[in-house]
Order: structure tokens, then C-alpha cells, then sequence
């Protein structure tokens, strides 16, 4: 069968790169989608040097219209999307949970949880009708033991979690694997979390039989 696009929402020089890169070494066209276009463009030709088509496109995760004007326009260029990985996150020391401010903590959610609700309810047309396709969200520890000075993200990764496997029980019937991969470490090139190998368990849980699923991965 044909592959449909990747599309990677979030996709900065560590994880989002790194899944980028090893999906289009799988064949798919990979689309990836940031806030400014300029620094994705460097991105795009070093996955092209690698035989890899990829293209770039502005899309803020924290604007709903922005986010599925971006996603339109990936599918309108590349294809629609078999793949949705998204790894954007509001990474904002808060220094004292009981002193955030309320427009702070409702914008990092924006960006944490809210956009990737937007990005699976763009996707999801498509991969119904083609009766299967790949929603990848990327979480954290700190959704299961927070850090008070990281409380905001620790929110919005407990909310990831949560949404991943909701999601995950409402689409598995129309063959939409969702999965979260909670990362329980600092991603570091040269160590265990190692962005390369992280998205080598992106993979893994994209290339699982149906029946053999899982909804959540957790890379220790």
C-alpha cells in the first residue's frame, strides 16, 4: 500500500528531528511543523541529503488555526497523513506551582494538550477512511512524579498521557493505533536517551500487528 505522510508537529533539532528522520528512512514523505519556518528548513535539507522528502511548514501549536492551516497544507503537498507524531511542549521553568499565574498555566496547556487534540482531530479523517494510521504523543515522568519547579509541563504531560489513552480506546476500532511514549529521563545525544534511539521506539510501536498494540511506552 501506499504511505501517507508523516507529519511532525514540535519538530526541533533533538526528538522531533530524530523521528523525522527515522520514518522517512522507512519511506514516508515527512512534513514538519513548528512555529518558524526558517530553522525547519535547515532540517529539511539535511533529511533530503539522507534520500529522505521532507518539507516544512509554519504551524503554531498553541493557535488552533494556525495548527490545522499547517496540517492542510502538509496534506495539500505530501499527502494525507498515515502518521502523526506530536512532540511540541511549552518547556517553562515555573519556579512555584502555588504562585502561576492562571494565563500562563492555560497557555503552556494550549501548546502541551489542547494542540495535540487539534493535530489527532485533523489526522483523523483521513486515517479513517483509509481504516488505519499512527498517533504518536510524546510525554514524561513528570506526568507521574512531578517536579514543582517544571509543574506547568508536569500538567500538561499528565494531560498528554491521559489524552493519548483516551484516544486510544475511541479509534482503535477504526485501526488508529495511539500511543504515548513517556520519556523518564533528559534526551541527550551520546546517552541512554539518546534522541536516535528514542525514535527507534517511536517506530517500534508504529510497526506493531494490529492486536498486538500498545497504548503507552515507557523508555527508562
Amino acid at each position: 500500500m501506499n504511505k501517507g505522510a508523516c507529519i511532525v508537529v514540535g519538530a526541533g533539532p533533538g526528538l522531533g528531528l530524530a523521528v523525522a528522520k527515522r520514518f522517512g528512512k522507512e519511506g514516508y514523505p515527512v512534513a514538519l511543523l513548528g512555529r518558524r519556518v526558517e530553522p525547519l528548513e535547515e532540517h529539511v535539507k539535511d533529511l533530503r541529503e539522507a534520500g529522505i522528502h521532507a518539507r516544512a511548514f509554519s504551524a503554531d501549536a498553541s493557535d488552533p488555526g494556525s495548527l490545522i492551516h499547517g496540517m492542510e497544507k502538509a496534506e495539500t503537498a505530501l499527502g494525507a497523513p498515515e502518521v502523526l507524531i506530536y512532540n511540541a511542549a511549552a518547556l517553562r521553568k515555573t519556579g512555584s506551582i502555588i504562585e502561576e499565574r492562571f494565563e500562563e498555566l492555560v497557555g503552556d496547556f494550549k501548546v502541551n494538550v489542547a494542540g495535540a487534540l487539534v493535530a489527532a482531530q485533523q489526522a483523523y479523517p483521513a486515517m479513517t477512511h483509509r481504516r488505519r494510521g499512527t498517533i504518536l504523543l510524546t510525554g514524561g515522568s513528570l506526568a507521574i512524579d512531578p517536579m514543582p519547579l517544571f509543574a506547568s509541563l508536569a500538567i500538561g504531560k499528565a494531560g498528554i498521557r491521559n489524552l493519548a489513552l483516551s484516544l486510544a480506546k475511541e479509534l482503535e476500532p477504526q485501526g488508529i493505533h495511539v500511543a504515548t511514549v513517556t520519556i523518564a529521563g533528559f534526551i541527550k545525544p551520546g546517552t541512554k536517551f539518546d534522541p536516535d534511539l528514542i525514535a527507534d521506539e517511536y517506530w517500534r510501536l508504529h510497526a506493531q500487528p494490529v492486536g498486538t498494540w500498545n497504548h503507552e511506552l515507557v523508555y527508562q
